[in-house]
């Protein structure tokens, strides 16, 4: 079994002075002040959190304040409070692309998700879902799909 890795304050700190410090992918969670912290991460950059396997309400809040490119795809679940403060993220694109299933209230939220969003991981969408994601202004990504009802084929059509 792999060992949890944690990105705290102080290592997200160093991070930011000197993006060699630390490969930011490696780190399984992250402490809510180091989340605060990265949220400074300069927008032109990709903030590659790829690694994360959980994610509080706290750290999601924080880490939707970041301008840039934010991937976020080792996630396989959060809290709708969590996607929800990350369909607040301003920055050109936030890949969610592990989570596996979304509840119909957090699709509505990323639905108005400004920018690319990568949600390769969904494999089949409700037919609600397909019409809140048809109203996504911006490039969406759903390439894991593999079911897909009549009614949700033609919302998303």
């Amino acid at each position: 079994m792999s060992k949890s890795k944690i990105l705290t304050k102080a290592i997200a700190e160093q991070f930011l002075e000197d993006v060699d410090s630390a490969d930011e992918t490696q780190f399984t969670s992250i402490e809510d002040k180091a989340a605060q912290a990265l949220a400074r991460f300069p927008e032109e950059e990709v903030l590659n959190l790829s690694g994360l396997t959980s994610l509080s309400d706290a750290a999601a809040q924080a880490l939707a304040q970041h301008e840039g490119r934010l991937d976020l795809s080792g996630l396989t679940s959060l809290s709708d409070a969590a996607v929800q403060a990350l369909a607040q993220h301003k920055g050109y694109w936030l890949n969610l692309s592990g989570l596996t299933s979304l509840s119909d209230a957090a699709v509505q939220a990323l639905a108005r998700h400004e920018g690319f969003l990568y949600l390769d991981g969904l494999t089949s969408l409700s037919d609600g879902a397909a019409q809140a994601l048809a109203k996504h202004e911006g490039d969406l990504r759903l390439s894991g799909l593999t079911s897909l009802s009549d009614g949700a084929a033609q919302a998303l059509a």
